[in-house]
C-alpha cells in the first residue's frame, strides 16, 4: 500500500471530507458544487451530485445520498409540463430548441437558474438514475419511491439522447459525446433492473441503451479507445467512468484496458489527470476527481497499485484549510488562459464537492473507508 494512504492523516482526511459533504448539503437535499465559489455558489447539479451522492453512499452515509436522490425526483416532477412538452415535440418530430430542453443546474429549491449557463446536458439524467439504483442495491432501499420521476425521466432520455449536447465540462455543444452517452446507458440500463421503471417502458429503456451501446462500440472508439466525441481519435478525462463506477464498458476488456491506457498516457502527468490537451480553463490543470475516476477503472482492470497511487496524488491536493480543489496550478496545459478566468470568477472552485467526493469514493473501494464500497463491479485478473 502507498505509505501515505496508511496511517491517521489519511483517515483524517476521509473523515474531513464526509463532515464537508454531510456539513455543506442543503436541508432539501441538494449538494452545492461550491460554497465559495462564484459561478457555482447556488446550484447543485444533477450529475456531479449523483457521483457524490454514490460516494456518500459507499462510504456509510445512505441519509445523505437518498436525501439527494429525493431532491432529484421532487426537481423532476416539479418540471413535469416541461418535460412532458419536451418528449411530446420530440414525439411529433418536431424537437424543441436546446435552451428550451432541461437544464444540467437548478437552485437548492429546485428552481432553473437565472445566470447565462451552458445548460443542455443529458448526462446528469442518466447518472441520477444510476446512482440511485446502485444506492438501493448496496442498501436495500426501495426504489418505487423514485419511480414517477424515474419514468419521465426515461421517457425525456430516449427521446433525446441522440441529440449533440455540451460534455461534463459545459463544452462543445455541436458534438455526441462518448462520456454523455455512457450516462445515459448506466441510468437506463439501471432503472429497467432495479424495477425502477416497469414493463414497457423498461423494456423501451433496454433497447435505448442497447442501440446506445452499438453506437459507441461502432462509432464512438478509435485506435482500441472510447474517443472525446464521435469523429474524434483523441481522449477525455472523463472517459474512465464508463469503465468504474459506471461498468458500461466490461472491466478488463480490450476496450477498458485501450482506454484506460490511452487516458492515463495522454492525460496523466505524476498521478494528476487532465480533462483534454486542449483545456485552457483556468490555463488547464489537473484536476483530483479525474485522478480518482481512473484509479477506479485502473481497480477494475486488475490494476491496484496504479489505483491506490493516484488516490495519493488526489489527496496530496488538500490544502491546510482541508479542502481538495476542483483543480491544481501546476503543470498548465497553457497558463496563458489562467488569468483571464480568475479575472472572471476567481480562483479554482476550492473546496469542490466533487472531487472529496472522488477521493472518498476510491478509498471505499480500495477498501480505505468505511461503508460498504461497490458490489457492482469486481476487479479482474491483471
Amino acid at each position: 500500500m502507498t505509505a501515505s494512504l496508511a496511517g491517521p492523516e489519511f483517515e483524517a482526511l476521509l473523515a474531513r471530507s464526509r463532515d464537508l459533504i454531510r456539513s455543506l448539503q442543503d436541508a432539501g437535499g441538494a449538494y452545492p458544487a461550491s460554497p465559495t465559489f462564484s459561478a457555482y455558489r447556488g446550484y447543485s447539479w444533477f450529475r456531479d451530485g449523483a457521483f457524490i451522492a454514490d460516494a456518500m453512499s459507499a462510504v456509510g452515509e445512505p441519509a445523505s445520498a437518498e436525501a439527494f436522490f429525493d431532491w432529484c425526483a421532487r426537481v423532476i416532477l416539479r418540471h413535469r409540463v416541461r418535460v412532458e412538452a419536451i418528449i411530446e415535440a420530440e414525439r411529433a418530430g418536431a424537437p424543441l430548441a436546446d435552451e428550451l430542453m432541461l437544464p444540467t443546474r437548478f437552485t437548492f429549491s429546485g428552481d432553473v437558474g437565472t445566470d447565462d449557463w451552458w445548460d443542455f446536458q443529458l448526462d446528469g439524467y442518466g447518472t441520477w438514475m444510476w446512482a440511485a439504483a446502485a444506492h438501493a442495491q448496496r442498501h436495500g432501499s426501495d426504489v418505487e419511491r423514485w419511480r414517477d420521476a424515474a419514468e419521465l425521466t426515461v421517457d425525456y432520455l430516449i427521446g433525446s439522447w441522440q441529440r449533440p449536447c455540451y460534455d461534463w465540462w459545459e463544452e462543445h455543444s455541436e458534438h455526441v459525446h462518448p462520456s454523455t452517452l455512457g450516462c445515459i446507458v448506466a441510468g437506463l440500463e439501471s432503472a429497467a433492473d432495479s424495477g425502477m421503471v416497469l414493463g414497457s417502458r423498461a423494456a423501451a429503456a433496454r433497447a435505448a441503451a442497447a442501440e446506445i451501446r452499438a453506437l459507441l462500440t461502432e462509432r464512438g472508439v478509435a485506435d482500441g479507445h472510447l474517443v472525446k466525441w464521435i469523429g474524434s481519435v483523441e481522449v477525455d478525462g472523463s472517459l474512465s467512468a464508463l469503465v468504474a463506477p459506471l461498468g458500461v464498458i466490461e472491466p478488463g476488456s480490450d476496450l477498458a484496458r485501450g482506454t484506460v491506457a490511452e487516458v492515463a498516457s495522454q492525460l496523466c502527468v505524476d498521478g494528476g489527470v487532465y480533462r483534454f490537451r486542449e483545456d485552457t480553463y483556468f490555463g488547464g490543470g489537473r484536476w483530483p476527481l479525474l485522478s480518482c475516476f481512473l484509479g477506479l477503472a485502473q481497480l477494475a482492470n486488475g490494476d491496484r497499485d496504479s489505483a491506490e497511487r493516484l488516490l495519493a496524488w488526489a489527496a496530496s491536493t488538500e490544502t491546510p484549510e482541508g479542502h481538495i480543489p476542483e483543480q491544481v496550478d501546476g503543470p498548465l496545459l497553457d497558463a496563458s488562459h489562467r488569468q483571464a478566468w480568475i479575472d472572471r470568477w476567481g480562483p479554482p472552485a476550492t473546496p469542490l464537492l466533487w472531487s472529496h467526493a472522488m477521493v472518498l469514493r476510491l478509498a471505499a473501494e480500495l477498501g480505505l473507508a468505511g461503508g460498504t464500497g461497490s458490489d457492482v463491479h469486481e476487479e479482474v485478473a491483471a
